[in-house]
């Protein structure tokens, strides 16, 4: 063990001198003086016997060898159980949403007499013909001593459509 004083002159920053790094490890002023000099040493002086662990750095990397063999294989059986891929497995789902579908329909076809199979259903497809729309009666004249007739304004000049709405109890609820 070396004194404060040949610390103090011996030490430079950056130093790996065993004895001085030593020294550190047992007095609190040397070290506030060092680590005012180079802050790494603090790094440095943190070595020593009382680090080896139990066993011998031997042991202590053998542990760790066998450690990291083990999660490696763990990630091996990991992956081995995950053969099938997110893409596929969609792909399987849909074609088996399609065949059910399918024979749903199949089946809906056969049941019924007068409903056609998907096939048939292609076949029988016939242009649609336009309906025409049906439209409320228009009211040309209407007296009554109990309804409220409002006409609504148009913005329109020499329109001749008029918006008229009857408030009537004796109308027919249709028109």
């Amino acid at each position: 063990m070396i004194s404060c004083e040949s610390f103090r002159t011996r030490f430079a920053p950056g130093t790996e001198d065993t004895a001085l790094l030593a020294h550190l490890r047992t007095c609190d002023r040397c070290l506030d003086m060092a680590a005012h000099a180079d802050p790494d040493v603090m790094f440095r002086a943190l070595g020593g016997d009382e680090m080896i662990p139990p066993g011998g750095l031997d042991a202590f990397v053998g542990d760790v060898m066998q450690q990291v063999r083990v999660r490696g294989a763990e990630t091996t059986v990991e992956a081995s159980h995950n053969v099938v891929s997110w893409p596929r497995r969609l792909a399987v789902a849909a074609t088996l949403i399609a065949g059910i579908t399918g024979a749903m329909l199949y089946e809906r076809g056969a049941e019924a007499p007068g409903v056609l199979a998907p096939a048939g259903i292609a076949r029988s497809v016939s242009p649609v013909t336009p309906k025409m729309l049906e439209t409320k009666p228009i009211v040309e004249s209407y007296e009554s001593e109990s309804a409220t007739i409002v006409e609504v304004p148009t913005d329109e000049v020499g329109d001749d459509v008029k918006i008229v709405m009857i408030f009537d109890e004796n109308l027919p609820a249709d028109l």
